[in-house]
């Protein structure tokens, strides 16, 4: 199969390499001529574990290609997939589709025979049948089927998801178009994943509600660790105890400093406003949105309360920046939030993430930022764990103890154990469980 992927931000970069590790031959396109020269030369414009070899790979095997033509691209492809960006508008939490309908526009001018145009990008509900009459004003009806076939990808996990995911929801109710889906998705049957063919509705809104309900489970689990810290319980096995549960299931039950990211605050902010202009207003989502704004702030707070009640003129040293571990992404990320808290309350903020540091240059001001954890931490009064990486979890606090001006460690991802912490002498402060006494 012949695929043209447009955009290549991280859904369709990832897509379009994965597709062509399933045997399709994919030509990547996009506008911006320095990222196209970019992967000509083999430099991959985000950090996605597995992502540069599995591109290397598909590019040798002629699989895989990039360009900025995108009639060329169009016209030689059995199937065009839109994956290009949709932020939030600013000043309201609608879906900004103006990148969407610009290519849907190109697309039609350089149709040359009968070709499937899929939604990958995430776009509100109604967006495949605007595609549509942008289509109908170039092609004839019998040129074109319009698609919608939402990503459901993890960052630092995006490539598994993509080879091995747990469905696969294509919206037409066109049989031709759904044989060409049929035919693209063919190397899933072997692992027998779902495919979901529905109408173009209902698979632009269960993108939403699928993120709407993960987002919904962590505001709960977070909420509940403001209870678990209030009574005495322990969030982490009041997580496990409802998680054995399999109508609730144990994912996404990990208090924390809230969500971020590219997906769930953009998403549940447009389906807010989705159902605010049909006239069914979903409060649990608003409450949501609500709750997790609320809570970064929170967390400035939690830092602040371990210091003594004031951070001024005290340095705090931070590790992890980006919104989750094994990604570089730094979209409404935590520690955009917490961080410039802190500063405005008189700290001195020292920073280091291992694959964030350049885009948290470009977004956090008063911020002295290093090249590894150790060099953070001397002469600090505080370490505050804002993003679980896997090379914070076995810090040697032996030597953190010699470092620090104070060993006190604020670990909003709960990644230690109070008792433990307090055996080492580490004034500790975690998300919705009991601190242990600390000893000498």
């Amino acid at each position: 199969m012949r695929i043209a992927m447009i955009g290549t931000g991280y859904v369709g970069l990832v897509s379009g390499t994965c597709f062509s590790e399933f045997g399709h031959e994919v030509i990547c396109v996009d506008k911006n001529t320095d990222k196209i020269d970019a992967l000509h030369n083999g430099q991959i414009p985000i950090f996605e574990p597995g992502l540069e070899a599995l591109v290397e790979k598909n590019v040798k095997a002629g699989r895989l290609s990039f360009s900025t033509d995108l009639r060329n691209a169009v016209a030689q492809s059995e199937a065009v997939f839109i994956g290009v960006g949709t932020p939030s508008r600013r000043g309201g939490g609608q879906a900004d589709l103006t990148f969407v309908f610009e290519a849907a526009k190109e697309i039609a001018e350089a149709i040359d025979g009968y070709t499937v145009v899929v939604n990958k990008s995430t776009v509100p509900v109604g967006t495949g049948k605007q595609v549509q009459a942008i289509l109908a004003e170039h092609c004839a009806a019998d040129m074109f089927d319009v698609v919608s076939n939402p990503e459901f990808l993890r960052e630092g996990a995006a490539i598994e998801d993509f080879m091995r995911p747990d469905r696969v929801v294509v919206g037409t109710t066109s049989e031709k178009a759904q044989k060409v889906m049929e035919a693209i998705y063919r190397p899933l049957s072997l692992i027998q994943t779902p495919l979901l063919f529905t109408s173009l509705e209902s698979s632009e809104l269960t993108k939403y509600a699928g993120n709407a309900f993960l987002a919904a489970k962590i505001t709960f689990i977070n909420e509940m660790a403001d209870l678990c810290e209030q009574v005495g319980a322990d969030v982490h096995d009041v997580a496990k105890g409802i998680g054995l549960d399999g109508r609730i299931g144990r994912k996404f039950l990990h208090a924390g400093p809230g969500f971020g990211g590219s997906c769930f605050p953009k998403d549940t902010r447009a389906l807010y406003q989705t159902s605010l202009e049909n006239d069914a207003p979903l409060q649990i989502v608003k409450s949501v949105i609500e709750i997790n704004e609320k809570r970064k702030l929170q967390m400035a707070e939690k830092v602040i309360s371990a210091c003594g009640g004031s951070v001024d003129g005290k340095k705090i040293a931070v590790l992890g920046l980006t919104f989750k571990p094994n990604t570089d992404d730094m979209r409404e990320s935590p520690s955009l939030d917490i961080l410039p808290a802190l500063s405005k309350a008189g700290a001195h903020i020292h920073a280091y993430d291992p694959e964030g540091r350049k885009e948290a240059e470009e977004l956090l001001s008063d911020v002295v930022f290093y090249d590894n954890s150790y060099d953070t931490l001397e002469n600090a009064d505080a370490v505050v764990i804002i993003t679980e990486w896997n090379e914070f979890r076995a810090l040697d606090f032996t030597r953190i103890k010699s470092l620090m001006k104070s060993p006190i460690l604020v670990d909003l991802r709960n990644i230690y154990e109070p008792e433990e912490m307090a055996s080492l002498g580490i004034q500790y402060s975690c998300v919705g469980r009991p601190h242990a006494t600390q000893k000498a």
